[in-house]
């Protein structure tokens, strides 16, 4: 039998994270990049000659009418992720979103029903969830005996007063931008979801936290940390257990060659996580897979940082339902 055509793919904006997605991303073999979508038409011709996408569209109205296009990929400002994810959903396509969907879980809720119920897919774009390395890291977690404490970090060094990221009205922040990240890392060691969390966050000049620390407690008296920001760098993941631990470096990325339990250096396999999720997405889309995250994990994430948001907020623990 032929194989299945490739799924046809628009990107929807051109933001600069553009550059490390699309980088790998053309390399699935079941995808192609068809159109792109942005809010001028001199972007996005200037964007489809550099990436060499055939059709340029003027705004995101004209991508999501195009027939050709089967999945968007929704890189737009965090602010307009539920918005223009919507959108894409009533206009028939599959919607690959950018991390983190949404701080407001009731978004989130709304957009996987309707997804479900209209035979989409949506899937949220945390990408390194997809790697090799990963997958190795859960695999050697048995060795560590019952886990005690999980910790993540994530934080880079923001440059520029004007950086999206330093927006409020874009949802911006180091607990949208990268935290997220460590929240998720955690979610997945843990196997669970929190029980109660605690945030702390400094807020700078822009209305934005520079800098997120979170405390989460889960059943079984488990207890994560974890620290974010744009005023240092760091990037890690960690496993505490009664036999020992676990520790990824440079955790987000899908470049780490090593991991380490107890100090022994246990070599990682590489792989490009944005082309991974492209493929996962694509094959699902074909019926031949099912998508890597869907409504609980995106749900999960989306409660946990609604929570550490307000416990940041008021000063107080939060408690987050069932």
């Amino acid at each position: 039998m032929p194989e299945p055509a490739r799924v046809r793919w628009g990107i929807l904006a051109t933001g600069s994270i553009n550059q490390r997605f699309l980088l790998h991303a053309r390399d699935a073999p079941n995808a192609e990049f068809v159109a792109v979508g942005s809010r001028s038409p001199e972007r996005a011709k200037a964007f489809a000659a550099e990436y060499e996408i055939g059709r340029a569209h003027g705004t995101y109205e004209e991508l999501l009418a195009d027939p050709s296009v089967e999945a968007v990929y929704n890189c737009t400002p965090n602010s307009l992720h539920h918005e223009w994810t919507m959108r894409a959903l009533r206009a028939g396509k599959h919607v690959l979103c950018e991390k983190p969907y949404s701080r407001r879980s009731a978004e989130v809720e709304e957009a996987f029903d309707f997804a479900s119920s209209a035979g989409l897919w949506l899937m949220e774009g945390f990408m390194w969830r997809h790697t090799p390395q990963i997958r190795r890291f859960i695999e050697v977690l048995p060795d560590l005996g019952p886990l005690q404490a999980i910790r993540a970090t994530f934080s880079f060094r923001i440059a520029s007063d004007t950086d999206v990221r330093l927006a409020a009205d874009l949802d911006g922040g180091s607990l949208m931008d990268v935290g997220c990240y460590c929240l998720s890392g955690i979610r997945v060691v843990a196997g669970a979801e929190p029980q109660r969390v605690h945030g702390e966050q400094v807020i700078g000049d822009s209305g934005v936290d520079l800098s997120f620390s979170g405390l989460l407690r889960f059943a079984d008296g488990l207890t994560a940390t974890f620290t974010a920001g744009f005023r240092s760098e760091h990037a890690s993941l960690e496993a505490i257990g009664s036999k020992g631990s676990l520790l990824l470096p440079s955790a987000w990325n899908g470049r780490a060659t090593a991991m380490f339990l107890d100090g022994r250096e246990i070599p990682l396999e590489q792989d490009d996580p944005y082309r991974l999720e492209v493929e996962n997405l694509s094959a699902a889309i074909r019926g031949e897979a099912k998508p890597l995250l869907g409504r609980a994990d995106a749900l999960g994430q989306a409660r946990a940082i609604e929570a550490l948001y307000q416990s940041s907020d008021t000063g107080h623990e939060v408690a987050l339902s069932d």
